[in-house]
């Protein structure tokens, strides 16, 4: 029964959100129509949200096994999914616990300090909680003793991580009506102060002046499916049409292949952003309800595609930015006798879309190219750095793709190095 109310329910993001919706619709006291209308449409915006999500991940993956053939490069790709696929057998119990407690400590502390903010990311919360479980176990402590570190230290993460960015998430979206819930907070940090000292915040990615022959380009939609079929096209060759076409498409010619599967690149990106104006449109307002009754001024913390609409372009330059950076540290590492990290398109376009609008927000256009490819040199080394660590307890060929899962569990491992175990 606890497996299903943790891993079913509060473990799936559409579901989380959309109790949060009925409950702060009904604390509201809307009638029946309204409460049923506002649930409804947050979990269809979040699935919406979640339909453009997997398309990404299904044309980025074939991108991915492309580039592999093109450029014969070997390493560990950064996959959230795999690791704790992996750690759920042997610690199911323990992350199921551990989130559920975590959301607990996170609702207390927004209604007992000046810390507002609730962390609605159901499926990064779930991540931490695993990788808090795995981390803990090291130190040879009880299930009860697990559970209760890891509910306290991922219940504050999911309070102050988003409190950090908001003075940044404040400047892109101009009001408190959301915060950032994403444990990829300290490379977005890292981000925002890019753009800060060294960019121009008067020279935005969304005034970028595009001559009249070339105004269509003034669509971002049409502007990165053109961009992703010029990357699609080139890979594609480099991979060559015999592997393509054998592997990949089916038969389909390998030129008609990546331009299929560049657009509908795009159309995912287009099909996100519109789950995205769907769930705040919905989920604000109910959150007030919420915020008046439980935890006066609360603020939801939502997944990072909730700031892509207000800076389209800064999205499509932080992806590119930030992938790039993650190019670089490929070839960079085996030199300095680090992990070779291939950079995964899923955790670049994310982190380095969103890390772009932070960039954009605090430095502009500089700031967007900046503080992406900061973001990707973050995604990369943290990582390789929790490979380390994750592979000296058995869990090989992935490793947690953000950098907050990074950033907390090498502290974590070195505390527990210093008791028990030498990494």
């Amino acid at each position: 029964m606890l497996n299903l109310i943790v891993k079913d329910v509060l473990g799936t993001p559409a579901i989380l959100l959309g109790l949060f919706a009925l409950l702060g619709l009904t604390l509201q006291k809307k009638n029946f129509a309204d409460i049923m209308s506002g649930t409804l449409k947050t979990i269809m915006g979040f699935i919406i949200l979640g339909v453009g999500a997997n398309v990404l991940v299904g044309t980025l993956s074939s991108f991915g096994t492309m580039f592999e053939q093109a450029f014969h490069i070997q390493g560990i790709i950064p996959n959230n999914e795999v690791v704790v696929a992996i750690a759920q057998k042997a610690f199911g119990k323990q992350t199921a616990l551990i989130m559920l407690l975590g959301m607990l400590v996170n609702i207390l502390i927004a209604r007992f300090t000046r810390f507002k903010y609730i962390f609605l990311t159901g499926h990064h919360a779930m991540y931490m909680a695993c990788m808090l479980a795995v981390i803990l176990a090291t130190l040879g402590l009880g299930d009860m003793q697990i559970t209760i570190i890891g509910a306290l230290i991922l219940g504050s993460a999911m309070a102050l991580f988003p409190a950090m960015l908001q003075p940044f998430t404040r400047q892109i979206t101009e009001s408190d009506d959301f915060a950032l819930g994403h444990f990829n907070s300290i490379a977005y940090l890292l981000s925002s102060l890019t753009g800060k000292y060294l960019g121009n915040k008067n020279n935005s990615t969304e005034e970028l002046k595009v001559p009249k022959s070339l105004g269509f380009l003034r669509d971002s939609s049409v502007s990165l499916a053109l961009t992703m079929t010029i990357l699609f096209i080139i890979v594609g060759i480099c991979a060559g049409s015999t592997f393509v076409e054998t592997k990949l498409s089916s038969g389909q010619n390998f030129i008609v292949y990546a331009l299929i599967q560049a657009i509908t690149f795009a159309a995912g990106v287009y099909v996100i952003l519109a789950g995205v104006r769907m769930l705040l449109a919905e989920i604000v307002p109910a959150f007030k309800g919420i915020a008046d009754k439980l935890v006066p001024n609360a603020i939801p913390a939502l997944d990072c595609p909730a700031v892509f609409p207000f800076a389209p372009n800064a999205v499509i330059i932080g992806f590119f930015s930030s992938f790039v950076a993650g190019l670089i540290c490929m070839f960079i590492f085996p030199v300095l006798g680090l992990l070779v990290i291939v950079p995964g398109l899923v955790p670049h376009f994310f982190d380095g879309a969103t890390a772009g609008v932070f960039g954009n927000a605090t430095g502009g256009r500089r700031g967007a190219i900046l503080g992406a490819f900061v973001n990707g040199i973050v995604i990369s080394i943290l990582p390789a750095l929790l490979f380390v660590i994750l592979g000296g307890m058995g869990f090989h060929g992935s490793t947690f793709g953000d950098s907050d899962f990074g950033f907390i569990g090498v502290i974590l491992a070195k505390v527990a190095a210093i008791f028990l175990i030498n990494f």
